[in-house]
């Protein structure tokens, strides 16, 4: 696991109207501070990374369909610099990653119906905090086709 990722079990609460769909409380063990809220849709099969963010902490969960996350720790000092982490996110694994600023991120869309993965983030969205990178020609050693086997 990479340094200072957290993965922390929901709750899922049914019953005959429906269900509650937990996400995060302030006085969690994870929460820092509230910036914003944002809800990002994928269709599956789309890749939506990488990107990276200076300050921001991210809190991910994944509220309908399912997702591949991907995280890679380029961090210079850090114990865990190099290495790479796939996390299975939605309904069927309902968990919430706490992904710490500096550590490139980004999901593929899994299954066959688009998922919407909730962001719980510890400042408001600032363009000049973000730095991209093209999913596919870049220097993360990560391929995002399809595992068999």
């Amino acid at each position: 696991m990479i340094d200072g990722v957290k993965v922390n079990p929901l709750a899922i609460i049914p019953d005959e109207r429906g269900m509650i769909i937990k996400m995060l409380r302030c006085d969690d063990n994870v929460f820092q501070e509230f910036g914003e809220i944002y809800f990002s849709m994928i269709y599956p099969g789309v890749v939506k990374g990488w990107h990276i963010h200076k300050k921001m902490t991210l809190n991910y969960a994944v509220v309908s369909g399912f997702i591949k996350l991907v995280l890679y720790d380029d961090r210079d000092g850090s114990p865990t610099k190099g290495e790479l982490q796939e996390i299975f996110l939605g309904r069927e694994n309902y968990k919430l990653v706490t992904i710490p600023p500096l550590v490139w991120n980004g999901f593929k869309g899994i299954g066959t119906e688009p998922a919407i993965v909730a962001n719980c983030a510890t400042i408001p969205h600032d363009p000049s905090e973000i730095e991209r990178l093209d999913p596919y020609n870049n220097h993360i050693p990560y391929n995002w086709e399809r595992k068999d086997g």
